[in-house]
């Protein structure tokens, strides 16, 4: 065991975070830490650290355990060093050495002591079994892994903001390699590329890592167990986030049967007790039943802390089919050159998330199609387009002498003060929150209170800009849900992937200065990324191993004219160039005829799953059992769509290969 809580209780307060609670942490666990807001997650981390003191019991650790503890505190750290130097000072005994044989190797020099000699040669071999002569190669990867550029990490840490100086510490951290890693959201300040990179480098980390995310994703790729802090105790399941989902609701079927099940047998012993108890023949055996109920475990009903609310939209106005026409577009901050001489349309019923690493200008683009950034080129608005914009300058429009209630009420969305205070109940906003003035607010709570305000609004086209920064799992799946039932368009920047796999339709990206458009979900983007770059692979492997056989001599002596024989199939040629045209102009028509077929089966298989989800359904037994027939019945025609769809595209490519 590295680190451990017996019979913990801590209590902050009147209010009990965790009581009686016992875990232990084991070498080479990856553990993902979860509870909704407010649960006690972060104080639970801190707790281990001992930077909280238990109310009753103790936290116990292993001697010699060394603990890296990632937390949004780290940032009040400011210095003039580069970016580099606070990454090497990870090495702190490596850069203690350094400075001690160049001090020995002055003194040898001078004297050619043999005591100094000896002494000199043992610090030599502890920098090289520290791994000392490598550190800044290491310390540049790592750097590198979380966004850095190479002319970033010579410049001064104080310069950065506060996303990029945390991804400091994270490397700082990572290169201490501690036994023990505690990270409390690390995705939450870096782009996708980066999330990547810290998944690979994390599966590999020889110690022990503890992670507080609301990133799904992350979660399931990383862990192999999850801690969930739900109703003041800790539950464990051996599995990722994945596994937790399919158990935890087992775990409540099963509590609330057994619940069931007792209350029957309790009514039936207390009607017992009450016909009999009178009668003398039968009042030893009521009295028997009296102290069977006693001395009975009563099992908890289950209690969901935080129910599923719907988020529901309201548009007035239908837009025409195009909301926004971009036309050769064309900007740049002095020499970062963000997108030039691009075009793209967003149609009716898109939802499009931006993607890719940072500094390639997502939000940039997002604030020139909302009008709001300078560019060149034509940015032409459709017919009846009614726009909401949410990005983090948003928080400035909030008037801060209003209570939250007061300001949601100024988006004219005509909703019941009732349905107001349940909308910021989605938003992490309960009971007397609401009455709350916004100027007392965090950072974080404001940007929800914008978000619940852009997401209340009659727009029929919403612009989101890292819309799930500040909110819980349970808050993204509602959001997705809202999202998915929203009959307006949408266009997003996120770095969370369960959210844009769950809400978006179409990928953007930008690349080489232009905006790339994938009509597709993450997972098919994904799947097609991964399929190039094999492809891509392939291709060169190819060429590789053909321009090795071009230049090899034959017995020693150069390459020799092609015979009359190896000529002949050339004469060919141009017949089988006609024969794969032909072939790949059929294979295109029943690309585009499966891709309409596709369409039109998942637009009636979201239909299907509208009718699943009203409730008027379930009244039905008939009604409900040939909706989730004909549901069933959809899914399966979208799948053997998918895969002829895919099947085709595969053709396309070797034939467009093999004409090339």
């Amino acid at each position: 065991m590295l680190v451990g809580l017996q019979d913990v209780t801590f209590e902050f307060g009147a209010r009990v975070i965790v009581a009686d609670a016992t875990w232990h942490i084991q070498p080479n666990e990856r553990i993902g830490l979860i509870g909704y807001n407010g649960t006690g997650k972060s104080t639970l981390l801190k707790v281990l650290v001992g930077e909280y003191s238990p109310s009753k019991g103790t936290v116990e650790r292993s001697r010699g355990t060394s603990i890296g503890y990632l937390h949004q505190d780290l940032l009040s750290f400011d210095t003039n060093q580069s970016i580099l130097e606070v990454a090497l000072s990870a090495f702190e005994r490596v850069q203690q050495l350094e400075k001690e044989i160049e001090e020995l190797g002055k003194e040898l020099e001078a004297t050619g002591d043999e005591k100094t000699l000896h002494e000199y040669s043992d610090k030599l071999h502890e920098l090289e079994t520290l791994g000392g002569y490598d550190i800044h190669h290491r310390t540049e990867e790592v750097l590198h892994g979380l966004g850095f550029s190479q002319d970033d990490i010579v410049r001064p840490y104080k310069e950065f903001s506060g996303g990029w100086r945390m991804r400091v510490l994270l490397a700082k951290m990572i290169l201490q390699a501690p036994d023990l890693l505690l990270l409390d959201e690390p995705t939450n300040h870096l782009d996708l590329p980066s999330i990547e990179w810290l998944e690979k480098y994390l599966l590999h980390y020889k110690g022990s890592v503890v992670i507080v995310s609301h990133d799904k994703f992350f979660l399931n790729r990383m862990v192999t167990k999850i801690v969930e802090v739900y109703q003041k105790q800790l539950h464990f399941y051996n599995g990722n986030y994945e596994f937790y989902e399919t158990e935890k609701a087992m775990r409540v079927e099963l509590q609330q049967r057994a619940y069931e099940n007792q209350q029957e047998y309790i009514r039936q012993q207390e009607r017992f007790i009450e016909r009999f108890r009178a009668k003398a023949t039968k009042a030893a055996a009521a009295q028997s039943a009296m102290k069977r109920l006693d001395k009975i475990d009563r099992i908890e009903e289950v209690e969901i802390e935080r129910p599923n609310i719907k988020i529901n939209f309201r548009i007035d106005t239908v837009p025409g089919k195009i909301l926004v026409e971009l036309k050769d577009i064309s900007k740049a901050y002095g020499d970062n050159i963000i997108v030039s001489h691009s075009s793209a349309e967003i149609e009716r019923g898109d939802k499009i998330a931006l993607i890719g690493a940072n500094g390639k200008g997502k939000s940039t683009l997002l604030r020139i199609i909302a009008g709001i950034e300078g560019f060149s080129g034509e940015r032409k608005w459709g017919h009846n387009v009614e726009e909401s914009f949410y990005a983090q300058h948003q928080l400035e429009s909030l008037d801060l002498n209003n209570t939250l209630l007061e300001e949601m009420k100024t988006c004219g969305s005509q909703k019941t003060e009732q349905e107001l205070r349940t909308l910021l109940g989605c938003f992490l906003f309960s009971g007397d929150d609401t009455d709350k003035k916004i100027r007392v607010l965090s950072g974080g709570e404001k940007a929800r209170v914008a978000l619940a305000k852009t997401i209340v609004s009659k727009a029929n086209f919403l612009m989101l800009d890292e819309p799930t920064n500040h909110l819980d799992m349970h808050s993204v799946e509602l959001l997705v849900e809202a999202l998915n039932r929203y009959e307006g368009s949408i266009i997003m920047v996120s770095h969370d992937r369960y959210f844009i796999s769950k809400a978006a339709n179409k990928i953007w990206e930008i690349v080489d200065h232009e905006i790339k458009e994938f009509k597709g979900t993450y997972a098919e983007w994904m799947e097609w990324k991964e399929r190039m770059a094999k492809q891509a692979l392939a291709a060169k492997t190819a060429m590789t191993s053909a321009a090795k056989t071009n230049t090899v001599p034959t017995n020693g002596k150069p390459p020799v004219a092609a015979s009359k024989a190896t000529e002949a199939p050339k004469k060919a040629a141009p017949v089988l160039n006609r024969d794969q045209k032909k072939e790949l102009q059929q294979l295109q028509r029943q690309f585009g005829q499966i891709e309409e077929k596709l369409s039109k089966a998942k637009e009636k298989k979201s239909q299907l799953e509208a009718a699943l989800a009203d409730p008027a359904t379930y009244s039905d037994k008939q009604k409900f059992t040939e909706a989730e027939a004909a549901y069933k019945k959809q899914g399966q025609e979208v799948e053997n769509l998918n895969k002829q769809y895919e099947e085709v595209f595969e053709k396309i490519l070797v034939l467009e290969g093999e004409m090339e």
